[in-house]
């Protein structure tokens, strides 16, 4: 089969079991999916009352560029219209931006673990792609900066990031952002921006005046619980955005996309009441974690990540219970779901570690 070499190893994403396979496996008659960092409360009543209102459009294709959800973002944001790029979610946004701006002779640069797509399109473009190791759970971007040389092309950096839900602060990533030549370009990741509430947090728009050179790239599938709409956007220089665009494919945001985002975005009632709800369901992790001595990392998204030994087996327990979480090599990280569903994983995590522990003693 003559494919690109460069692919021939690579592995295709696994967003893992459906919830459907669960239930017959374990004859279970009700499954919590705590995995993918979803908003349990769902979307705006708004995007409902929105959606009504085009089904006689479902016949036409929708708006390319999306210039209505651009003027409305931009507006909301205080950026042009010109800044901005839409993709099939995020994931598509980092494509365009891997396959835009890499060439085989480029190397990107970031942190590991970390969202896999970065990586995973490097590699499809033929670059080579160097690991910067958290540092405590945090990019560590000293590192990250010795590793940048002429050839490389783009630093990613998750923030907060994913899976640790750390986050680097406003004077790092200025520090840093000084440092990186201007041929390099660092994409900011903030996909979980809306659940920071950390003061020092970086006000990343602002930066966007001082450097040509950074991306912002966010999404409608987190807190806007739009997730099912895969819709999601690049926010960076105008001359640079529109080079992008050039890699977009025809119509690749639906109109029902579209106008779910615009109507999402609308309703910051809702979303303020996401946050409060996912800081109060964080804080029952936290609780839980102070007191049974379980080592975790302060989160600044709507997940946590517990550093637990096991890892694999407490993520297959958890599923014959009926909760899918993400594990990772002696850690696990779990959405944080309604307070019913995070009391009950937690109680389920009493059971299968703390008396594991106790007995142990």
């Amino acid at each position: 089969m003559n494919i690109k070499s460069q692919i021939a190893n690579l592995e295709s994403y696994n967003p893992g079991k459906p919830i459907e396979l669960i239930k017959k496996m374990h004859g279970l008659d009700r499954v919590v999916k705590l995995n993918a960092n979803e908003n349990p409360f769902g979307c705006s009543s708004k995007v409902f009352e929105a959606l009504q209102t085009i089904s006689e459009q479902f016949a036409i294709y929708p708006d390319g560029p999306g210039e209505a959800l651009s003027q409305k973002v931009a507006e909301f944001l205080s950026v042009q219209p010109e800044q901005l790029l839409f993709g099939s979610g995020a994931d598509e946004v980092i494509q365009m931006i891997s396959r835009g701006l890499i060439e085989s002779k480029h190397n990107i640069v970031q942190a590991t673990p970390t969202f896999s797509q970065y990586e995973h399109h490097a590699i499809i473009e033929g670059a080579e792609v160097r690991n910067v190791p958290l540092l405590n759970g945090v990019h560590d971007l000293n590192e990250m900066l010795e590793q940048i040389d002429e050839q490389t092309k783009i630093v990613w950096i998750c923030n907060p990031a994913n899976p640790t839900g750390t986050y680097v602060n406003q004077a790092e990533l200025e520090n840093f952002l000084q440092s990186v030549p201007k041929s390099t370009y660092v994409v900011v990741d903030e996909a979980y921006v809306e659940y920071a509430i950390a003061e020092d947090f970086p006000n990343t728009i602002s930066l966007l005046h001082q450097f040509d050179n950074v991306i912002i790239l966010r999404t409608f599938s987190k807190v806007y619980g739009l997730a099912s709409f895969r819709i999601g956007y690049g926010i960076g220089h105008p001359n640079l955005m529109a080079e992008l665009n050039k890699v977009r494919l025809p119509y690749n945001t639906s109109l029902t996309a579209q106008i779910a985002a615009m109507a999402a975005l609308e309703d910051q009632k809702f979303i303020k009441e996401c946050v409060s709800k996912n800081s109060e369901g964080l804080q029952q992790y936290v609780d839980f974690c102070e007191t049974y001595g379980i080592s975790y990392f302060p989160s600044q998204t709507n997940f946590i990540y517990l550093e637990i030994e096991n890892s694999k087996d407490i993520f297959e327990k958890l599923e014959s219970k009926g909760f899918i979480i993400r594990h990772f090599p002696n850690a696990i990280r779990v959405t944080i779901g309604k307070q019913s569903d995070t009391e009950g994983l937690i109680n389920c995590l009493k059971e299968f570690i703390v008396k594991k522990t106790s007995l142990n003693v």
